[in-house]
């Protein structure tokens, strides 16, 4: 199934923590400030090796069927990742999460890889339900949902806690029956 190709421009992949755990290190880097906002973890990640344990790790959960994370390729280059963070096979629903380098973001690129991972998780994962959530204030984030035909459920109140502190969530989702 990966690399998964969603268009001419862009490809979800499976990391390869060898090969590309300085990438995505030197990515996180390079975008700190812009991602630490809404990411903070960006902050913690201080060098290669640790990224590659992240990778490694992840590459466990998918092999146990507990989450899925991709690497974003677009035009050949990794430029931020998508995932499902976690899989509840019991309840059949997974929750999306992402990101992109600022340089790439208001390409269209997040949209696209979020409709590819409801084909897949709709297709390949039997889900009958997608949720992503996403700090109220994340207008980014909750333009993509917007835009990729999710229901806003809800506003979970101070659900999500960032750099400056708690924030309310917004609780964003799509069943099988309206994909």
């Amino acid at each position: 199934m990966f690399p998964y190709k969603i268009d001419n421009e862009i490809s979800l992949v499976l990391p390869n923590p060898k090969l590309h755990g300085l990438v995505m290190f030197n990515l996180i880097k390079a975008n700190r400030e812009y991602i630490a906002k809404w990411l903070p973890w960006s902050n913690n990640l201080q060098s290669v090796d640790a990224e590659m344990n992240f990778l490694n790790d992840n590459l466990d959960k998918y092999l146990s069927k507990k989450s899925l994370n991709l690497l974003i390729q677009y035009h050949g280059q990794i430029v931020g990742t998508i995932s499902f963070n976690n899989i509840n096979h019991n309840r059949c629903l997974a929750d999306i999460g992402y990101w992109i380098g600022k340089d790439y973001s208001g390409h269209n690129i997040m949209h696209r890889c979020v409709l590819a991972m409801l084909s897949i998780g709709f297709g390949n994962y039997n889900l009958n339900k997608i949720i992503i959530n996403a700090a109220v204030d994340n207008l980014p984030s909750n333009q993509v949902a917007k835009k990729c035909g999710f229901h806003l459920d809800g506003i979970l109140r101070e659900n999500e806690r960032l750099i400056d502190g708690f924030h309310d969530e917004n609780n964003w989702s799509i069943l099988r029956s309206e994909y």
